[in-house]
């Protein structure tokens, strides 16, 4: 049978991605591991790899169209295998996509992530074996199925779990159903019932304006239309999900800057030398930002009960601050994750976050280098924003927005001193984190930029 070549899940929150560009042509001969095509998704570009060897063969998957997970884009047969033995022309533009039940990973806040070796591309190990059973469908068991054949089987309001496959390895295809249609052998899906007593259904949520009600506000002619590309149709995704599911409870406060400040232009001044191929350069070079993520760690370490994500069945309580930090990248915003920032020095956070950052901006970031993470940092300070208040991304139950150190007027023992102050705003999801436990973990924020030298212990 020939070996199903899927378009695979390299993201938790990848439902579509596109084919930008494939490396081989129909009947070309490959062998298990050579590079196929390059897959983007919203937010990388990645290589994906033969899964077996042999005659490639009915191309179904076509450049710069969005192509639901686990869909076949092709076909790899056997030497004197006879071709057409899979079933061709089922591919749909947009299908329903299985969605992982897994914590998404947040894009917002500024972000210095994504995968991508060689031209902007990025081969990922461990990338999913096409060769795979579906994923279940609601409903459907573990019905093995073409799209086309699913979506035929729910309009006809019949189980495709109870029709019997004779596509590659069981697989339900388009005639399958049409034949069990036609042979009265097709068994009807079970209509879902209310539970008894259960309360009648909410009103739907109302629906934002269309495009043609906006478009009919302005004159035709003064304005031009730019399509979304898949990353700024996830970030909008993403922050409704946020907003409308998560119950966000802010708390402000004031930071004194001045002994960071101080600290900050020490340690740079006693940073070692070291060669590269551009010369000596320092060490390292901490910013304001690596010493803000460096406080945020140790401040969810001396509150560990505000380290935490919220799932319906328990409360997921962290061992490590996992800190993401927004970057801005072309199109969007992504959030490459310090891993155990709590533990690490200064110098190494400064060295990691400007390498992720980097990488980001090119979209070389790796799947894991973004996804997860405790909490995040979102700071605007740079731009000379003095407050505001930042989404949160699931799965974290707290973000942290900065923003920028100005002089300032302060009474200190009844007088009035000038001093660098930062505002910064605590996001909490008030499911986890409740206003005092936020009020708690921001003061010992606090506590550490204001006392910095005790992050360096």
């Amino acid at each position: 049978m020939p070996v199903e070549v899927i378009l695979p899940k390299v993201d938790m929150d990848m439902a579509t991605g596109q084919i930008s560009r494939w490396f081989v042509e129909e009947g070309a001969a490959v062998r298990k591991g050579d590079v196929l095509f390059e897959i983007e998704t919203d937010k990388a570009a990645m290589e994906i790899d033969a899964p077996a060897s042999g005659t490639i063969r009915d191309i179904t998957g076509r450049e710069g169209v969005d192509i639901p997970v686990g869909e076949a884009v092709a076909w790899i047969y056997e030497a004197g295998e006879s071709v057409g033995a899979a079933e061709v022309g089922e591919t749909v533009p947009v299908a329903e996509a299985t969605k992982a039940e897994a914590p998404t990973s947040p894009l917002w806040g500024g972000r210095a992530e994504d995968a991508g070796e060689g031209n902007g591309s990025a081969r990922v190990e461990g990338t999913p074996t096409p060769l795979r059973a579906d994923p279940p469908h609601k409903g459907e068991g573990k019905a093995r199925a073409s799209p086309l054949a699913r979506r035929i089987a729910k309009d006809a309001g019949i189980e495709v779990s109870a029709v019997t496959g004779s596509g590659p390895h069981g697989r339900v295809v388009k005639a399958d159903v049409e034949a069990a249609i036609a042979g009265g052998t097709a068994k009807a899906a079970p209509a879902e019932k209310a539970a008894p007593g259960a309360a009648p259904a909410a009103a739907p949520a109302a629906k934002p304006m269309s495009d043609e009600q906006v478009l009919k506000l302005f004159a035709e002619g003064s304005y031009e239309l730019v399509p979304h590309d898949n990353m700024r149709k996830t970030i909008a995704r993403r922050l409704v999900e946020a907003k409308s599911t998560i119950p966000h409870f802010y708390l402000t406060l004031d930071c004194e800057l001045d002994a960071l400040l101080a600290l900050r232009a020490q340690l740079n001044a006693a940073a070692a030398m070291r060669k590269t191929d551009k010369g000596e350069v320092p060490a390292y070079k901490l910013s304001v930002n690596d010493l803000i993520i460096k406080a945020m760690a140790l401040a969810l370490r001396d509150v560990p009960t505000a380290n935490v994500s919220w799932t319906e069945t328990a409360m997921v309580q962290h061992r490590h601050a996992d800190v993401g930090v927004a970057v801005s990248i072309p199109g969007g915003l992504i959030t490459p994750i310090i891993r155990k920032a709590d533990e690490k020095t200064l110098s190494v956070i400064s060295n990691e976050m400007k390498d992720m950052a980097a990488r980001a901006r090119n979209k070389k970031l790796k799947p894991e280098e973004y996804q997860g993470g405790t909490t995040a940092v979102s700071n605007l300070g740079m731009f000379g924003i003095k407050d505001f208040s930042a989404v949160i991304n699931p799965p974290h139950a707290t973000i942290l927005a900065v923003g920028a150190g100005e002089e300032r007027a302060v009474v200190k023992n009844g007088e009035v001193k000038i001093a660098t102050m930062m505002s910064v705003t605590l996001s909490t999801d008030h499911r986890a984190v409740d206003g005092a436990l936020g009020a708690e973990l921001l003061v010992a924020f606090k506590r550490h930029v204001e006392n910095p030298m005790g992050m360096l212990v």
